[in-house]
């Protein structure tokens, strides 16, 4: 495997992928800003906007991640690169993208009925517009992960961390290996990407336990709990993976609640 080229993949694909979300969460941003109000019409007139846009980057967001891993594998298995494109439903939460876009303005509606503020109803709204969208690009790049490492021949992969400031979540999860047949479970606002790890073998299932016991130590002082292994408590135990009723897999915490296939709110 060639370190040097690997790196270089890597950082350029972090450049587009890193684009397009900033290009798409700028414009659907400034597009729900810019609504004068907040009615059904307007709820309307912002999907018939927004949502284009929104479903063209995802499948961008596919075609590039597909372009990346197909290098990154064929450089690790000495071949050529052959990107043959990846197949990503419109609904990638199983759910009609309209309705998901609308519920920016449910939760602004919502706001404005238990009495809150206009300006706060609406940066509640803006919020969650933020976080679906976030979602549903990770959510792409997630699904056409899968689908270019499963056509490769890929076996086993991992959690790579974005290069800015990561979660005690991904953090932990990043130490462990994953299987090709499993998407990778995300969480609201998660940005790391799928990587395939060499060969066919079974790496087993933690493999940093270097970064793994730093990041127990590190979160044992925040807490003020430590022993001598850093394993009190052992997040191993607590950070755990549930079925989320439209993101699929999901990291989460042991005992947290969590939005199941029957629990999906608007």
């Amino acid at each position: 495997m060639g370190e040097a080229l690997q790196t270089a993949l890597a950082d350029r694909y972090d450049a587009l992928s890193g684009s397009l979300r900033d290009r798409l969460i700028s414009f659907v941003l400034s597009a729900f800003d810019g609504l004068g109000s907040y009615r059904d019409a307007d709820a309307a007139a912002f999907i018939e906007r927004v949502l284009p846009v929104v479903l063209a980057t995802q499948q961008q967001m596919g075609q590039i991640t597909d372009a990346y891993l197909s290098a990154v594998i064929a450089d690790m298995l000495g071949g050529a690169a052959a990107p043959a494109g990846v197949q990503l439903d419109a609904a990638l939460r199983g759910v009609a993208p309209a309705e998901v876009y609308t519920r920016p303005f449910v939760t602004t509606w919502t706001a404005l009925s238990k009495g809150k503020a206009y300006a706060d109803a609406v940066a509640e709204g803006r919020t969650r517009l933020l976080s679906i969208t976030e979602t549903d690009l990770q959510l792409a790049r997630t699904h056409a992960a899968q689908q270019s490492m499963q056509r490769s021949g890929a076996r086993y992969f991992r959690r790579r961390l974005s290069s800015g400031k990561n979660c005690a979540l991904c953090t932990i999860a990043s130490t462990q290996r994953y299987r090709v047949e499993k998407l990778m479970p995300i969480h609201p606002g998660c940005h790391c990407k799928p990587e395939p790890l060499p060969g066919t073998r079974d790496p087993g299932h933690v493999i940093d336990e270097r970064l793994l016991r730093e990041a127990h130590d590190a979160i044992a002082r925040d807490l003020g709990e430590s022993d001598r292994g850093g394993r009190a408590p052992d997040y191993r135990n607590v950070i755990i993976t549930r079925q989320h009723g439209e993101y699929g897999p999901l990291l989460a915490v042991r005992r947290h609640e969590f939005t199941g296939p029957e629990e999906i709110v608007r």
